[in-house]
């Protein structure tokens, strides 16, 4: 297989974009990633659009052939990529893809979702969708499996309470310095613990915000990259995988196996191991998730995750710094943005490029979940 390159990096600011729909941010990202890679649009042959609910949340389809046409990409071949949640990683995994098997010497992707101008009931029915049609029917919803299994991880693992909040309150930290993230403001612990209970025992401060956003990525074989630039990274391993549709017939809630089971493939791909990791960008679209990856990732033993948000090993200048980019929690998770995103910020870690968020790192990893982890991209990415 030829290897892979990122030449190229963009990202919207995410938030409450009023009077702008997906096609615009999606068009935002497609160009200053053009100009950051320095490809000329005929130059793109493979175009690939991450993008989860267009049609449930505007009444938009056909996004890849509207972008195409807005990017000058003409006659690039144009496809959508829906994963529900995990969109944008699988993205990501279709661009390595299409590179790798030599089908695409240049391939644009482009994450993107509008959300924020429908009620929070309405955009959380959408999300919701992800579940089984059983689940569903009883009222089942993402913010409900989170409370059950971050109760479940809590008693089982003997876990404070407080450490689930000293991850808000870690990411929101890490947002300050994102230029490009929702929330760009520091809370106090107090402030995590005695907001309202949305699923007990997680409260408001334990859960993402509905977003706008847009993040693109360009991908190329790495003797074309070495055409465009000396200064590139590697996607050296990337994994897929998937667990039960319907929650409860896991034999442990608190072990996510698309998780485990795409980390061991990235890892065998790529040559690393969890100890080789010096950044790592995870799903936290509820706190809990953080300790599910983590763990499930390899990067802690089962049911201590938590003890590693208490020691600080987690922080900007801990040894295994996570978020950087103040994560779903923080910078916000337009769905189908959110995992190419994740391969931004690393993309920036890497080349050093991250600003006042930059890290020591030769090796990051990102992983997008789908669903309650139906569905888990993780990918793997190294300095050149």
């Amino acid at each position: 297989m030829t290897d892979v390159a990122v030449i190229g990096a963009s990202m919207t600011k995410f938030g409450k974009r009023e009077g702008e729909w997906v096609m615009d941010l999606l068009a935002q990202a497609g160009m200053e990633c053009l100009d950051d890679a320095d490809v000329a649009p005929h130059e793109v042959d493979h175009l690939l659009v991450s993008n989860m609910a267009s049609g449930e949340f505007e009444g938009m389809t056909g996004v890849m052939n509207a972008l195409a046409h807005d990017l000058g990409v003409l006659p690039a071949y144009a496809q959508r990529v829906d994963q529900t949640s995990s969109s944008g990683g699988a993205g990501m995994y279709a661009a390595w893809q299409s590179v790798a098997s030599g089908a695409s010497d240049m391939t644009l992707l482009v994450g993107g979702e509008k959300m924020t101008h429908r009620t929070t009931g309405e955009a959380t029915d959408v999300i919701a969708s992800i579940t089984h049609p059983v689940e569903y029917k009883h009222g089942v919803t993402l913010p409900s499996f989170a409370g059950l299994t971050a109760r479940l991880y809590l008693d089982t693992f003997d876990a404070p309470r407080e450490s689930l909040g000293k991850v808000a309150v870690k990411n929101h930290k890490n947002g300050v310095d994102n230029p490009k993230a929702q929330f760009q403001k520091e809370i106090t612990l107090e402030t995590a613990l005695e907001s309202p209970i949305v699923a007990d025992p997680l409260r408001l401060y334990d859960f993402c915000p509905i977003t706008d956003g847009s993040a693109a990525l360009m991908f190329c074989p790495v003797e074309v990259a070495e055409e465009y630039t000396d200064d590139y990274v590697r996607l050296s391993g990337v994994g897929g995988a998937t667990d039960t549709h319907v929650v409860h017939e896991r034999a442990d809630p608190t072990t996510m196996g698309g998780v485990v089971e795409s980390g061991e493939q990235a890892y065998q791909m790529s040559g690393y191991g969890p100890e080789d990791i010096d950044v790592a960008e995870l799903h936290d679209m509820f706190t809990i998730l953080e300790f599910l990856q983590s763990e499930g990732l390899g990067f802690f033993e089962k049911g201590h995750a938590w003890e590693a948000i208490e020691e600080g090993v987690t922080e900007r200048d801990g040894e295994l710094p996570i978020n950087t980019s103040g994560g779903l929690k923080s910078k916000g998770h337009p769905l189908g943005a959110s995992g190419v995103a994740q391969g931004v910020e690393i993309y920036e870690q890497l080349m050093g490029e991250a600003g006042a968020r930059q890290v020591d790192a030769e090796v990051g990893l990102c992983c997008n979940v789908g669903g309650f982890g139906n569905c888990v991209i993780t990918t793997i990415m190294e300095a050149n």
